[in-house]
């Protein structure tokens, strides 16, 4: 799947070309994400991709192609591409979409932005959480060896934006108390996030720190009391070395042994749906759930949330009206 600014403008501006930036000075926005394969068939490229072309194991392949296979297919390509389409309307500004992962690959999409005319950007990553091995990846994709082409206002962090929290409420309130319905009984919640090699958190990277102030921040927007949720990492990385915990599994069996019978899981660390929702939670561990006798029930992802879209628009206006008065100063 290409995302191109263009077909945003045919789409978004009633046939202004977003492709094209009229004004040398007029900030455009660009957003990062990690992107996904589009078939089976594009695994093995993708993997290369998500570890800077180092070989990937056979049974690795084989292990993600099959876990592929059951959702179908990951909808993340389509989704944030329509995130941007979002953003594109909300703020009548060019919006551009590159992935560090798949097609279009983001040093493709600053190439095309410099050919636009494109003199300054506001870049924000689909991972609201700061750690080296993702938003720190993207930062170094869009500005290469020579830096960026053109001015760059990069958004390192944004975990903690209000709108950001009220979005997950939401999506927290409408989900909770419909599986506590189901259930008969008040669930216990568990918020996740991807988990990351230990080495970078001891190395400095506020990763884990954010995510647990993320969850903390919904826990609290939400009027939900300690005893009332708890914290975990997903989806740890099938290569050696520790990675951050505790586990979901973990804290299943936890739950378990003290007796509950179902647990509500929202990752907090995802904004759409993608493996590592549609896999990793409601198969591999609504499956392990179950043979624990616990009934597993998620929240929504975000997606097109227009509280998710409004975060996105607020931040971007929030940069450029720093810009505009620094400029002043």
């Amino acid at each position: 799947m290409r995302i191109r600014a263009a077909a945003l403008g045919e789409q978004v501006l009633g046939g202004a070309n977003l492709g094209a930036v009229s004004k040398p000075d007029a900030w455009t926005v660009l957003l990062l994400a990690h992107g996904t394969a589009d078939s089976l068939d594009d695994i093995p490229e993708f993997l290369r991709n998500v570890t800077g072309g180092r070989g990937v194991p056979p049974q690795v392949v084989e292990e993600v192609k099959h876990r592929y296979s059951l959702i179908g297919h990951s909808p993340m390509n389509e989704i944030t591409a329509r995130q941007g389409e979002l953003l594109a309307r909300e703020l009548r500004v060019p919006v551009y979409v590159g992935m560090r992962n798949w097609r279009p690959l983001i040093p493709d999409v600053v190439r095309q932005m410099t050919s636009d005319g494109v003199a300054r950007a506001v870049a924000i990553c689909l991972a609201p959480q700061n750690s080296r091995t993702s938003v720190g990846l993207y930062r170094k994709a869009v500005e290469g060896e020579a830096g960026p082409p053109f001015a760059l206002e990069f958004v390192e962090s944004w975990h903690d934006h209000p709108l950001l929290v009220q979005a997950f409420v939401e999506k927290l309130r409408a989900g909770w108390v419909r599986a506590c319905a189901q259930a008969g009984a008040k669930l216990p919640i568990v918020f996740t996030a991807h988990s990351v090699p230990e080495r970078t958190i001891v190395e400095g990277d506020p990763y884990e720190s954010q995510t647990r102030e993320t969850a903390a921040l919904v826990a609290e927007a939400a009027g939900l009391k300690g005893e009332d949720w708890s914290f975990a990492f997903q989806s740890q990385g099938m290569s050696g070395g520790a990675w951050l915990g505790p586990t979901v599994e973990d804290t299943i069996v936890k739950l378990a042994t003290q007796g509950h019978k179902g647990i509500f899981v929202q990752p907090i660390g995802f904004l759409c749906d993608h493996v590592e929702v549609l896999y990793d939670i409601d198969i591999g561990f609504r499956e392990f759930a179950k043979k624990h006798e616990i009934r597993l029930w998620r929240a929504e992802s975000l997606n097109e949330s227009p509280l998710l879209i409004a975060a996105l628009a607020e931040i971007v206006r929030g940069r450029l009206a720093y810009r505009a008065a620094d400029s002043h100063r």
